[in-house]
């Protein structure tokens, strides 16, 4: 049986794009013994792939995760983040076949080095050309994020508690993103899910980590009609299961939104400062995106960026119309 070992990257939403290339190797090779190395963080995001045999988590001594490594008799390791220390790692585990994007910090310790492409591609399209480079052709590119009955069950309560019972249809609004030049003005996600409940007759929920809870309740005391506030309350499974019951998802550049296209709910994705190109929804499920072109570069990565006119540019019309 072959023993393969996939070196996973370190966040949220890349962990969701690589979830297509987890697919392609259980594809290629289904008898294999697949695990998985990766954050704890990012755990919960490929909890329930039923494509990998085992989950392992950074945090231990290096030495320590040697020797479980080294236990485990890899014949294969795919690492999918250029990095010295990870791939000196698969080395001094003995990992004869060591797979990955050449560079010129880690390349030399690679057994197949791959020649690094576009950085104008999408992420899952990055993935994949690891897979490609060895020969393994993907038959989808759909990321995924996995939800149990359980997940469903959980989700249903917590709503139903919230006075949604299964049959009130709602839309999800996620206000919050890991920087601040990529939310959407709040005041215009409390005039959309005002606009939203009269035009759809839809109920409006907020969702977000515990970190969103002020802006999620700032949104809320802006709006007429009062949302439920899901902010900090439930994990990101529960989420997900929420998102599948949901009309349509409104977001920010955000792992949240690759979570709601990951199981197929309608989304509006508002892109600003950051390439929809390379992080955006992906796959053939129902996604829109809206960028504004305005005259600075778009995308520009700017943290340093004053009026984030590129994110305002957005209009509440333009997100209903997305939505029509």
């Amino acid at each position: 049986m072959k023993r393969i070992l996939i070196v996973n990257v370190n966040w949220l939403g890349d962990t969701i794009f690589v979830t297509p290339f987890i697919r392609a190797v259980r594809e290629a090779f289904p008898d294999s013994y697949i695990a998985v190395l990766t954050h704890s963080r990012c755990k919960e995001v490929l909890e329930g792939d039923l494509r990998i045999n085992e989950i392992i988590l950074y945090g231990k001594e290096m030495f320590s995760l040697v020797s479980q490594l080294r236990s485990k008799k890899f014949d294969t390791a795919f690492v999918l983040r250029r990095s010295l220390t990870r791939t000196l790692l698969l080395c001094l585990s003995r990992i004869p076949e060591r797979i990955g994007y050449d560079s010129k910090k880690s390349g030399f310790l690679l057994t197949k080095r791959i020649p690094a492409l576009s950085k104008d591609i999408h992420r899952v399209e990055h993935f994949l050309g690891l897979a490609r480079a060895v020969g393994i052709e993907p038959k989808t590119r759909n990321y995924e994020f996995f939800v149990s009955e359980k997940d469903r069950r959980e989700a249903q309560r917590v709503l139903k508690e919230a006075g949604i019972r299964s049959d009130i249809e709602f839309v999800v609004i996620n206000p919050g993103g890991n920087w601040d030049l990529k939310r959407w003005p709040p005041e215009n996600f409390a005039r959309l899910g005002d606009e939203i409940s009269k035009k759809f007759n839809k109920k409006i929920v907020l969702s977000g980590a515990e970190k969103d809870t002020r802006l999620c309740r700032n949104i809320s005391h802006l709006m007429k009609d009062e949302p439920v506030l899901l902010c900090g309350k439930i994990g990101l499974k529960t989420l997900a299961a929420v998102f599948e019951k949901a009309k349509w998802v409104i977001s920010n550049d955000s792992g949240p939104m690759h979570i709601a296209a990951g199981v197929k709910t309608p989304v509006v994705a508002l892109f600003g400062p950051t390439s929809f190109h390379i992080t955006g929804p992906y796959g053939s499920g129902k996604s829109k995106v809206l960028q504004k072109e305005i005259d600075c570069e778009i995308p520009c990565y700017k943290l340093s960026c004053k009026d984030n006119r590129c994110m305002k540019a957005i209009s509440v019309e333009d997100v209903l119309e997305a939505m029509s």
